[in-house]
């Protein structure tokens, strides 16, 4: 893992040593385990490593291959080495001494600019061809790590971070205001559609599934790969289907826990994690290593208001887990007076950007510290399973069960009914006119009535910038609703802004503590095997998220796999958090209200009515209402446009 940077004059006016200097010196705030750079006439490229796999021990980068005359700086982890070897041909001895560096050098040698179809990780990466005078680069399909640049008609400057790239005299600090209309008129967490650009008018960035060419002053870059799986999986038996379920996920988690150094992952109550760290902990054993999860709890002052479908403190079924797997070393870290509202600066430094998830700073944060304190190198997560792994829920066995009505499909659908009503104790007398009448409402459904965000961008602004034009063309829903879950799972994974957040946050978060953030539900063999599967893969058996819950079983205790009735909630306990500092937070909102500036980009109007209504009280409900989203992003992004003063 790396924080990458470098500099191409197009003019062949050799490069001035200050600018790389400037470049490598803003990366100082990161640890590194190595700091190296290599330098020609036109062309800088610099490294501030920190070494995660055993093969990155000691690894030179900058590399160059002198026979070749190739040389490659690269923030990267391949996961699918032992294939291309054999593609590539290397024999046996010399794999374990190659590093991704050289590897990835080895690829682009024989594939060129089609190399990033042929990748399998996590990876940016920037190569400088002497001998056709071109720096090419890439960006993993899911934007895992980030990969920023700056260009004028002189030169072409990269990093893996925004701020070394706003150090350079001649890169001018100007606000993106296109970018932040985007970030405004959004409801859901993506912060903009148009992934070529930043915050930054002046800085661009490489989007995820894109690789870039720089050559003759030219920048120009392309889109190689695009998820679309046109053909269903077809196997014999649901056993087949779990059985090639839980070797693809296994296969995913097992090569994502290659470090030197000590693995950890994130384990919540639930099945995306749970599935994680089952493998992770069985796999590890083989090597004689535990596995470390790290569980967030509320503080203990903290008094549970919420419902009982909901869980805030998911300590028993993380327990089950933990105990039912076993090799385990559980963490439970609940950190004590720590709040999302006196965290935002920090946050604004470490994301280089407004961001929209105020209410998990704290604890994303707080368990990346406590896992780089116990040696962590790897963490794992299971942050897309929600789109792949255990993709369903109630509403979409409910469409399963109305589509088998409808087609008269009768033997199978009171098949899986029985299932059902086991499961929830109920009867096929209450289900199967429940049943009917969904399946007729769907023919006459009408979807005007859907739930609506309200919007409080500056009207003047929106209107300048042609935002909800433009979010129209790049297909995003505006209104923050989801009318039919089959098709916005097939957008999903097409759309390219649904990537760039968590790649942000991991790259940047990962750097500043020195350990990398792995997600085996994001894999692409992972995602393009749930898309593949057929749609009552995930509704069978009376069951929400039915593949998963199937595929673990004897893989997770039965509490997990079976709790369709109960939810882990995250950020229950914010107001309860804020709840001291809760008289400075509604004065500050009172100062934003007031603010000439910050007016020109926020609705004022909206975001009063939004004050008025929350109150002044801190009711711990209010966490979850669109009036505290509206306000704590107006608070983001007040602080941030203070940088611009």
């Amino acid at each position: 893992m790396s924080a990458i940077n470098g500099i191409m004059h197009f003019n062949g006016e050799p490069i001035i040593r200050e600018d790389c200097n400037c470049l490598m010196k803003s990366l100082s705030e990161y640890p590194s385990d190595s700091i190296d750079s290599w330098k020609e006439e036109n062309i800088f490229l610099g490294c501030h490593a920190q070494w995660i796999t055993p093969e990155s021990i000691n690894e030179q980068v900058p590399y160059y291959d002198y026979e070749r005359q190739l040389t490659i700086t690269l923030d990267a982890i391949i996961d699918n080495r032992d294939e291309l070897f054999d593609r590539l041909q290397v024999n046996q001895e010399q794999r374990k001494l190659t590093p991704d560096s050289q590897l990835i050098l080895l690829a682009y040698h024989k594939w060129g600019e089609e190399v990033p179809k042929h990748l399998n990780g996590d990876f940016a990466f920037m190569i400088w061809d002497a001998k056709k005078q071109k720096l090419f680069g890439a960006r993993d399909f899911s934007g895992a790590r980030t990969l920023y640049f700056y260009r004028n008609q002189s030169r072409f400057v990269f990093s893996t971070t925004i701020e070394p790239l706003l150090s350079l005299p001649y890169v001018p600090m100007k606000l993106n205001e296109e970018w932040l209309a985007e970030f405004l008129a959004i409801p859901t967490m993506v912060e903009a559609v148009d992934m070529f650009s930043t915050v930054y008018q002046t800085i661009q960035q490489v989007p995820p599934a894109h690789s870039i060419t720089v050559v003759d002053g030219k920048v120009s870059l392309i889109r190689y790969s695009t998820i679309d799986i046109r053909e269903k999986l077809k196997l014999k038996s649901n056993r087949e289907y779990e059985e090639a379920f839980r070797h693809v996920l296994k296969e995913a988690v097992t090569a994502r826990t290659r470090t030197h150094g000590e693995v950890g992952s994130h384990l919540s109550g639930g099945l995306d994690s749970g599935s994680v760290v089952s493998f992770a902990a069985k796999e590890l054993q083989k090597k004689n290593k535990r596995l470390h999860t790290f569980s967030y709890i509320p503080e203990n002052s903290f008094t549970d208001w919420t419902s009982k479908y909901y869980i805030a403190d998911e300590r028993p079924f993380i327990k089950e887990t933990v105990n039912y797997v076993g090799n385990i070393s559980d963490n439970y870290l609940s950190f004590e007076g720590k709040s999302p509202f006196t965290g935002v600066d920090s946050f604004l430094a470490i994301m280089e950007m407004p961001y929209k998830f105020f209410e998990n700073t704290f604890w994303l944060k707080g368990v990346n510290e406590a896992a780089s304190n116990q040696g962590i190198k790897v963490m794992l997560n299971g942050a897309r399973g929600n789109h792949s792994i255990s993709w369903g829920s109630i509403t979409l066995t409910f469409d399963f069960y109305a589509d088998l009505f409808k087609k008269l499909k009768w033997i199978q659908l009171l098949s899986e009914l029985d299932s059902y009503c086991k499961n929830f104790n109920t009867g096929k007398k209450v289900m199967i006119p429940f049943v009917a009448k969904r399946a007729i409402l769907s023919v006459f459904a009408k979807t005007d009535d859907q739930y609506k965000f309200p919007s409080f961008i500056n009207p003047s602004l929106a209107k300048r910038t042609n935002v909800f034009e433009r979010l129209e063309q790049y297909g995003l829903d505006i209104n923050g609703g989801i009318k039919n879950l089959t098709k916005y799972r097939e957008n999903y994974f097409k759309h390219l802004y649904v990537w760039n957040k968590s790649g942000v946050a991991s790259t940047k978060l990962s750097l500043r503590y020195s350990l990398w953030d792995r997600d085996p539900t994001n894999d692409l063999n992972v995602i393009r095997f749930c898309l593949a599967l057929p749609e009552e893969q995930y509704a069978k058996g009376g069951m929400g998220r039915s593949i998963i819950r199937r595929g673990m079983k004897n893989f997770l205790p039965d509490k997990v796999i079976m709790n369709q009735h109960r939810r882990g909630i995250q950020g229950a306990d914010v107001i309860h958090r804020m709840s001291a500092r809760w008289n400075s937070f509604i004065d500050e909102l009172h100062e934003i209200a007031n603010n000439q500036i910050v007016s020109e980009f926020i609705n004022k109007r909206v975001f009063k009515e939004s004050l008025s209504k929350m109150g002044t009280e801190h009711r711990p409900e209010i966490v979850f209402t669109d009036e505290f989203k509206i306000l704590t992003r107006s608070l983001i992004v007040s602080r941030f446009i203070k940088r611009f003063d």
